[in-house]
């Protein structure tokens, strides 16, 4: 597929079916480029479906299934984007929360492989019904310990609001688990004794909530 470069060819793209309840379109929106007036569509669009069908089926739609409705709060990322974003990181501007567009390759930059050619997509996440019944400080990891227990993520990484997370398909996947919430810091990686085996104690308390957890 060539790299959607009008309107009529991004908005073809963007109906493109990632899985029963994802659209390219679904991911496509960025603040950074809205305001600065950047394309933000992949130049290699096959790659960047064929990563965010991968994240969409094998673990959003999970989720989703689980715990209601996902809001996507930010997803992909055009190599331009993310890397202004990363500039005006650098420059201490608020609101521009990008890393270098190399550690981002095969995470927000789905059309680009990693250093060691895998292909990965993250998307940042929000799933309202989860905040709405666990938003007391740590609660958080009543969802990550779940995750880690059912699905086949790379990476998670959590923030304060709404317990937003990057959550990472990755074709060569890490399973660590970061936080910038409290508590901050590394929950789990394979190097950690917390790593292995079920963390049903720690998650059990969703059942109540979500029957199918």
């Amino acid at each position: 597929m060539k790299p959607p470069n009008s309107v009529e060819s991004l908005s073809e793209f963007g109906r493109t079916r990632l899985s029963k309840s994802f659209f390219m379109r679904d991911f496509l929106f960025s603040d950074i480029a809205a305001v600065h007036g950047f394309s933000n569509a992949p130049d290699d669009p096959d790659l960047a479906i064929a990563a965010g069908t991968k994240l969409c089926t094998e673990l959003l739609e999970p989720l989703q299934d689980v715990f209601g409705r996902i809001a996507i709060r930010s997803a992909y990322r055009s190599p331009e984007v993310n890397g202004f974003g990363n500039q005006m990181q650098r420059e201490r501007k608020k609101g521009y929360n990008c890393a270098s567009n190399e550690s981002n390759f095969g995470h927000h930059i789905w059309d680009r492989r990693d250093s060691n050619g895998h292909m990965g997509a993250t998307a940042c996440i929000v799933i309202p019904a989860f905040y709405d019944a666990f938003h007391a400080e740590g609660d958080w990891q009543k969802l990550a310990w779940w995750i880690h227990d059912h699905l086949p993520y790379s990476t998670l990484y959590f923030f304060p609001k709404l317990w937003a997370v990057n959550i990472q398909w990755h074709e060569k996947p890490e399973r660590k688990i970061d936080s910038y919430t409290k508590p901050r810091g590394r929950l789990t990686d394979p190097t950690k004794p917390n790593h292995a085996g079920s963390h049903e104690a720690d998650w059990t308390a969703l059942k109540d909530v979500f029957p199918n957890a």
